[in-house]
């Protein structure tokens, strides 16, 4: 075996996922996945695909109108990249094995913000690279003086970007964008920035691939699961210039040829049609999080107001019980399924995240008995 998978755990958001099946009547609040229906526009596009035959390869790069399609999305963004520059994946997971196995050779370093996404420090481990963690400050800012010292001191070639962010729900802020750009200008530095809650930003949306002068140090991974809900039809993208994209499309064609095509045209009818549908699931979620938020403050919960994404990350600090402890507790006693802060790296010990894509019945019961956990402890 790939003796660098014993550094590497399962997924501890499916471990909790899983965990909740042994417990009845437990409610989940574990997985990132909307409980919206697929949008008609992806529905139609799926059946018309296959009743006109469109069940063939693609390109590797993807059919070339939904590449189109997402670069007018993207310019409607202030971000500009060329259908050639894009590169249609099997979710943004595929986009980010693709990413770093092109670029990463044996102990290179990646800055990886500690808590985030648990698949960017397994991936550079898998492929023999060495994590490094950014902090992020008590409201989940990125801490860019730490991102300076890092590179300067230790060498760094790679740096993710992860927002709006999962577990936090923080966004990219204007003054953070602009300390990023002019630290991107300084440095021989390559970004990966995984935006794909982009479509759920409750404010107003920056990021650093909106400055086209540092577009061959950008790479920008996007996708659908969130977007329209429809996680297993597994449609996501990457961008980059030119130069990076002729050598990363190397492992995607080697490694899937392309995505499926059937899915491929029908995130390009949800494009040309369906956007309305994103409009509304945003606002359900605004809504959604603010029932959320609002009753963990009244629990007495310190808990920093996500502007993007459908997470909350309350902190459970006072409690000083370790949050694995902490969630298994939760579930067990109380039959709620939250995900242990721990599972999005070591930045995540002392909180717990909550999933607001359920319903407000759902969340309503689930919030009466994490109260009435925490009032019991």
């Amino acid at each position: 075996m790939n003796k660098n998978l014993n550094s590497v755990k399962i997924s501890g958001i499916r471990k909790f996922y899983n965990e909740v099946q042994k417990v009845d009547g437990a409610i989940s609040l574990t997985l990132g996945q909307p409980d919206f229906k697929l949008p008609v526009s992806i529905e139609e596009g799926l059946i018309n695909a296959i009743k006109e035959n469109k069940t063939t390869y693609t390109s590797n790069l993807g059919i070339v109108e939904l590449r189109e399609e997402i670069s007018n999305y993207l310019l409607n963004k202030d971000i500009s990249y060329e259908a050639d520059e894009i590169c249609i994946t099997v979710g943004g997971s595929e986009a980010l094995f693709n990413i770093f196995t092109a670029l990463l050779n044996k102990g290179e370093k990646v800055l990886i913000p500690t808590p985030a996404y648990p698949a960017y420090e397994s991936i550079v481990t898998i492929l023999g690279g060495t994590v490094v963690n950014y902090s992020l400050d008590d409201e989940f800012k990125i801490d860019v003086e730490d991102i300076k010292r890092k590179i300067k001191d230790m060498n760094i070639k790679y740096l993710v970007l992860s927002l709006p962010s999962n577990p936090t729900g923080a966004i990219l802020s204007k003054e953070e964008k602009e300390q990023l750009v002019e630290l991107i200008k300084e440095n021989d530095i390559l970004v990966i920035t995984d935006e794909i809650y982009e479509s759920l930003c409750y404010d107003k949306y920056y990021s650093v691939a909106q400055c086209r002068d540092i577009k061959d140090k950008v790479i920008y991974v996007g996708g659908f699961s969130k977007m329209f809900s429809m996680t297993g039809l597994r449609i996501g993208y990457y961008a980059c210039s030119q130069a990076l994209m002729n050598e990363i499309i190397k492992i995607h064609q080697y490694n899937v040829s392309c995505a499926p095509s059937i899915c491929q045209w029908a995130v390009y009818n949800g494009l040309k049609y369906g956007l309305k549908d994103v409009s509304h699931m945003k606002e359900v979620f605004n809504n959604r999080k603010e029932l959320v938020v609002n009753k963990l403050k009244d629990m007495g919960l310190d808990v920093v107001i996500p502007k993007g994404a459908f997470y909350v990350f309350p902190s459970i600090k006072k409690f000083n019980i370790p949050s694995e402890e902490f969630a298994l507790r939760l579930l067990y006693e109380e039959k709620v399924a939250c995900v242990p802060g721990t599972a999005f790296g070591i930045g995540g010990e002392g909180y717990l995240r909550i999933s607001y894509c359920y319903s407000d019945e759902e969340l309503i019961e689930a919030l009466k008995r994490i109260e009435k956990f925490i009032n019991k402890i």
